[in-house]
């Protein structure tokens, strides 16, 4: 099963009574262990790109299929179990919760699909082992460095084992090297079978991907 295929996908929002095309017939797959990196300028359509893959909102036009399921076709509780189940999402900004440990963020995913307390505190010690956090499992957001939150933030976002993790510019606040070692972990998530889309403006973070998707003014461009 291809975990992301997006079919000629439009998206229009009204600005001021003014209709706006963010996206304009766009079409692309992302298949299991891929990491694709989607490029272009600010405001070509992006991040419109992710929320619809994310199913934070949904098509104007055409369909997104997410883990094999259309969700223009899902009902509201539906589409919430599929974006809580088979989505992962690492921000720019972390979106760490300030008032929980790591440990208490990044089981954050586990504790919604109400899995066994046993079960959350193996896979969230595995999860911190796997990002070289182990020793902030009890710190606060603050008190982590960027590329620590940056990486606290991606264990959380695949401890639940997603079909597909979407990136939002993960290395765009880091310093080289702390971005490096985050582009590190993608690949090896994608090397365990789960797909990666990056969006990022980064030359560095796109040649770290399989292929690169461009997108102009809301259209997928060669």
């Amino acid at each position: 099963m291809v975990p992301v295929r997006v079919s000629g996908v439009s998206k229009v929002y009204s600005d001021q009574g003014v209709a706006v095309r963010a996206l304009d017939g766009v079409s692309f797959e992302v298949r299991a262990g891929e990491m694709v990196a989607l490029v272009g300028p600010s405001g070509c359509g992006k991040s419109t790109l992710l929320n619809l893959i994310g199913c934070i909102d949904l098509p104007s036009g055409g369909s997104v299929f997410v883990d094999g399921r259309e969700t223009a076709s899902l009902d509201d509780d539906a589409l919430t179990a599929l974006r809580r189940d088979r989505v992962g999402t690492v921000f720019q900004f972390f979106n760490l919760l300030p008032a929980m440990t790591v440990a208490a963020n990044v089981a954050l995913p586990l504790v919604l699909q109400r899995c066994p307390q046993r079960e959350i505190d193996r896979r969230v010690a595995d999860a911190l082992a796997a990002v070289d956090i182990t020793e902030k499992a009890g710190a606060y957001p603050a008190q982590l460095s960027g590329g620590q939150a940056q990486r606290a933030a991606l264990a959380r976002a695949v401890i639940h084992r997603p079909a597909i993790v979407l990136a939002d510019e993960p290395t765009g606040n880091l310093d080289s090297q702390s971005g490096a070692k985050v582009l590190r972990l993608l690949r090896s998530v994608a090397d365990t079978g789960q797909a990666i889309l990056l969006a990022t403006h980064s030359s560095e973070a796109a040649a770290s991907c399989d292929r690169v998707i461009r997108i102009q003014d809301g259209r997928v461009i060669l």
